[in-house]
């Protein structure tokens, strides 16, 4: 088996558990447990650094972490916490993508498409800009990782875009924001076709 098949091969076992963990993993657990933390700080800190990391496995939100971050920490220590430990916790997919890398099918339609989508907008603004869109943080990162965005490009655009998700207006502003990032190169992708 060649080295490209062997992870090919880890990328799908890893998609199969993710599937089989989130359907048998409730949250509802770690919340009961969480809450006879939340007046020990440190332990606490510890209990959410080991849910950041192991979060992309369960495939729940990101917002469900963060609520953790701010149930104990409040607003104003709970955001910064929230906003690290979600922008390295989606750093997770993305390095797992880039090490699966290209494949056929559906990974490398993916790769593909996402090539094209931060070839026309650039690495930086196409992760703000993802980020800014409702759209679910792991595929998201699996994507950036398929379509060799920079590690850099994809920690920066992923907190800057997390800045964005604290209330429902700030997400409506921060689609706004998406659309007005992405229109200059969506035109001149879609001039480009004629």
């Amino acid at each position: 088996m060649t080295s490209f098949a062997r992870r090919q091969a880890a990328g799908f076992g890893l998609l199969v558990l993710v599937a089989a963990a989130s359907m048998l993993a409730e949250p509802d657990r770690l919340f009961a447990f969480a809450r006879g933390l939340a007046d020990r700080p440190a332990l606490f800190g510890g209990l959410l650094v080991a849910v950041y990391l192991v979060r992309p496995l369960f495939a729940w939100p990101t917002s469900l972490v963060a609520v953790l971050a701010g149930y104990a920490y409040g607003p104003v220590w709970g955001f910064p916490v929230a906003l690290s430990g979600t922008t390295g916790s989606a750093l997770l997919p993305f390095l797992v993508a880039r090490y699966v890398g290209e494949g056929s099918g559906l990974v490398a339609w993916i790769g593909d498409s996402g090539e094209r989508f931060f070839a026309a907008t650039g690495d930086l603004r196409g992760m703000v800009a993802s980020r800014l869109a409702p759209a679910p943080s792991d595929p998201v990162s699996a994507a950036a990782g398929l379509s060799g965005v920079s590690t850099p490009a994809f920690v920066l655009g992923t907190a800057v875009g997390g800045l964005a998700s604290v209330r429902w207006e700030l997400v409506a502003a921060a689609g706004a924001v998406a659309v007005a990032l992405l229109a200059g190169p969506a035109y001149r992708a879609v001039a480009a076709r004629r």
